[in-house]
């Protein structure tokens, strides 16, 4: 049955002078149709492929019949709707962090947190943090992880005021995980506050899709304050962001402008999310066999750049995203600006089938031949 007249659909291609670019009004799925031709999509972040799920859709229409299709009015309201805190205990939990506070965005969630955290520290940019997370366009720090990183306990050491340390909890555009263990030699005589954006390894990383911030948590000195920050709408499908740390961040955050004067989450996925916990297990169980199986396929290919059971594949050839463009589209595209460096990666996600993994490897296999 279709939603609307056939005649609104009009998948094009268009050619842009940086890459080749495919604009298309159908959402893709483990396919994306063009023209009439559906190819295989290994693209985009819904990691768990929640977006088209039919059992999540059935729960967000149950949610949206019960709360409408929004909620007009502030969080600090007379009026409160009791599902945002339950969303919130649920989100802590899952994550194994003291207290959770949701946003209608993950870069609203960002800005508000190093809006109000920003009070004359020393602020200590990762490379590659995202942009929800920078002050100003000098945040935008590029480099080597690990170069940076030998340099931080120093950098530390060095400072006479509180530092706030900003890092993501992987990096998703290049495929490279990202160790914590030089939290353990922070130095003791400041206090520090640890901000990870874990965006692209919640719901993914850790034993059950928790995340990041358990396994952080366990290896930080009394003297720093560790803060998680991040979308919910990649691997959990919600369209919301949220803000996992302690009780004393959370209480600022719910008293800052950026939290009592913007419209909150949809309450409606709030309610899917909480009834889903047993269908996330099973698509990151999918999810993980699918990553697994085209890694067995490429072990023996220099390609790709990837990690244990992270669905992000990166390349260096520019030219792979052109050469299977007949049956599969993968993520090529300039980042984190229009004349950034275009990244090309293939993505996999729960939604795929090993049939659609078998033939996106026989095609890496063959263009490696020619291409030797």
């Amino acid at each position: 049955m279709k939603t609307v007249p056939e005649s609104n659909y009009q998948p094009s291609v268009i050619y842009h002078q940086f890459e080749f670019m495919i604009e298309t009004n159908l959402l893709p799925g483990r396919t994306i149709i063009t023209e009439g031709k559906e190819q295989l999509y290994f693209s985009g972040t819904s990691y768990l492929g929640i977006h088209k799920n039919v059992i999540f859709q059935e729960l967000l229409r149950d949610g949206f019949s019960w709360y409408g299709t929004g909620y007009s009015s502030s969080r600090a309201s007379n009026v409160q709707l009791a599902i945002y805190e339950e969303a919130e205990s649920w989100l802590a939990d899952f994550a194994a962090a003291p207290v959770a506070l949701t946003f209608s965005s993950g870069y609203l969630a960002g800005q508000a947190l190093i809006r109000t955290l920003d009070k004359g520290q020393q602020f200590l940019y990762a490379p590659q943090a995202h942009p929800a997370l920078w002050r100003n366009e000098k945040d935008n720090v590029q480099g080597q992880y690990g170069k940076w990183v030998s340099s931080l306990v120093a950098k530390v050491g060095y400072s006479e005021r509180e530092v706030v340390i900003v890092i993501n909890s992987v990096d998703p555009l290049y495929a490279r995980p990202h160790s914590f263990d030089w939290v353990t030699h922070l130095p003791d005589h400041l206090n520090i506050t640890l901000v990870i954006d874990d965006s692209h390894g919640l719901g993914v990383l850790g034993e059950q899709g928790e995340g990041i911030f358990a396994t952080v948590n366990r290896l930080i000195p009394s003297n720093v304050s560790l803060v998680v920050v991040g979308s919910i709408g990649k691997a959990l499908g919600v369209t919301a962001g949220v803000v996992l740390g302690n009780n004393l961040i959370i209480q600022q955050l719910k008293k800052s402008p950026y939290f009592t004067a913007a419209s909150p989450a949809i309450p409606a996925y709030l309610y899917a999310m909480l009834r889903a916990e047993k269908l996330y297990a099973i698509l990151l169980a999918q999810l993980r066999d699918n990553v697994q199986h085209f890694q067995s396929l490429i072990q023996d290919s220099d390609m790709f750049r990837y990690f244990e059971n992270y669905p992000v594949f990166y390349s260096s050839d520019k030219n792979l995203c052109q050469e299977l463009s007949e049956e599969c589209v993968l993520s090529s595209f300039p980042y984190p600006n229009p004349d950034s460096d275009c990244i090309t990666r293939v993505v996999i996600s729960a939604l795929h089938t090993e049939r659609d993994i078998d033939t996106l490897g026989k095609l890496v296999r063959e263009y490696a031949v020619v291409k030797s």
